[in-house]
């Protein structure tokens, strides 16, 4: 066991959560932003404390640890699970580690918190959905485009029946990192990531639309998908294969008849962090680009005609707008980190026995979402469309 301690860790308050962490790349400064910051801006039952964070590389972590706060730092992330001030244990690993780290939480009785997709495989998902179904754990995914304030307001919209019944939803997540100039990483691995854009963009836009909608995805079809970069530079210099999906498109249908469209990429020149999902209903339509995250366009097709046409609705004011009270006054804006914190905020209420803001995605409805992905690859595969009820 290799520990190192920064703080005092001992005695933990009894209205505190102690929360473990895995991993301390890109994921691990978000999530660790969350757990630092959400009890300075929400009122909650119980306040986080940052435990210990696991990662493989000791002398990047003792920094990562001592900038971001974490009590203590361990190599070894089995430690999280044999520590029992620990509950709350955040995976924030690359796909193919998911399953292995949370069965072992779980089996050690730890809440668990996931970073999407679920998992690299869908064996894998389905081994983490079951451990959770059997488990008197609760287990989250961070799907953390649900918490936008914009998004919450969309959900909302569509619960009290503005749209009507869903008839259309198009999704599209669009990046340009991913040319030919970007080097190899277990994202182009599909061992490790399970699937390219797909997973890493389109898992988000299904989970959006299966949200908004109420609804889960019955068929997949039409599906297409395309590496366009083959081979990538490795950390030494070497030419390494790329063997994931660079784009991949597909049509869907939902439970209530609603069509969807679906489009995720790395290589759309022009479009940083473009996810956008739109939804027309028989009454009306809403769309939303996380670009301009703290805005919602909604269109009343009960106007009269002369006055019919989107309107923009800024998504920030308190007592309106989900998770807004928690913040700064009116179009005072939020941005990408505050997603994580305001999920954060609705973990920490589930664990203190109140309800979320919104709903939020454990491994039961990330598997779901897990298997709309398994689908669109063997329709993608196969050039056939494919019924979810066969995937299990």
């Amino acid at each position: 066991m290799s520990v190192a301690t920064h703080q005092d860790s001992s005695a933990p308050s009894p209205v505190s959560l102690q929360v473990g962490l895995i991993g301390q790349k890109f994921m691990g400064r978000a999530h660790s932003n969350a757990w630092s910051q959400v009890g300075h801006f929400f009122d909650l039952p119980r306040t986080p404390q940052l435990h210990t964070i696991a990662a493989r590389d000791a002398t990047e972590l003792e920094r990562f640890a001592a900038k971001w706060g974490w009590a203590q730092a361990t190599t070894r992330w089995q430690d999280l699970a044999e520590a029992d001030a620990i509950e709350l244990v955040d995976i924030g690993t690359p796909n193919h580690l998911h399953a292995e780290q949370a069965l072992a939480m779980l089996a050690a009785g730890k809440h668990v918190a996931c970073e999407k997709p679920l998992a690299g495989s869908l064996d894998d998902a389905r081994a983490m959905r079951d451990a959770a179904a059997a488990s008197s754990a609760k287990t989250f995914v961070w799907f953390n485009y649900r918490r936008c304030p914009a998004i919450g307001l969309a959900w909302n919209l569509v619960r009290a029946g503005r749209l009507g019944a869903i008839r259309h939803v198009r999704a599209k997540y669009l990046q340009s990192w991913g040319g030919p100039e970007t080097p190899a990483s277990w994202r182009f691995d599909k061992s490790k990531a399970g699937s390219g854009a797909l997973g890493d963009l389109g898992a988000h836009s299904i989970d959006l639309a299966r949200f908004l909608v109420g609804e889960d995805i019955t068929q997949v079809a039409g599906a297409l998908q395309q590496t366009f970069v083959g081979e990538r530079d490795g950390a030494n210099g070497e030419r390494v294969p790329s063997d994931v999906d660079d784009a991949t498109l597909f049509l869907a249908r939902f439970e209530g008849g609603a069509l969807g469209s679906f489009e995720a990429t790395r290589l759309a020149h022009g479009h940083l962090n473009r996810n956008t999902i739109e939804l027309n209903g028989e009454l009306g339509s809403i769309a939303f680009d996380f670009e301009r995250m703290n805005e919602l366009s909604f269109l009343d097709a009960r106007d009269p005609s002369a006055e019919r046409g989107w309107r923009r609705i800024v998504a920030t004011s308190a007592g309106d707008h989900p998770y807004a009270a928690a913040w700064w006054p009116d179009a005072h804006v939020l941005g990408y980190e505050h997603g994580f914190v305001n999920m954060a905020a609705d973990i920490v209420r589930v664990l203190s026995g109140a309800e979320p803001e919104l709903p939020l995605p454990d491994f039961e409805d990330a598997w779901r979402t897990q298997c709309v992905m398994e689908a669109a690859g063997l329709a993608a595969r196969e050039g056939r469309a494919v019924e979810l009820s066969s995937i299990s």
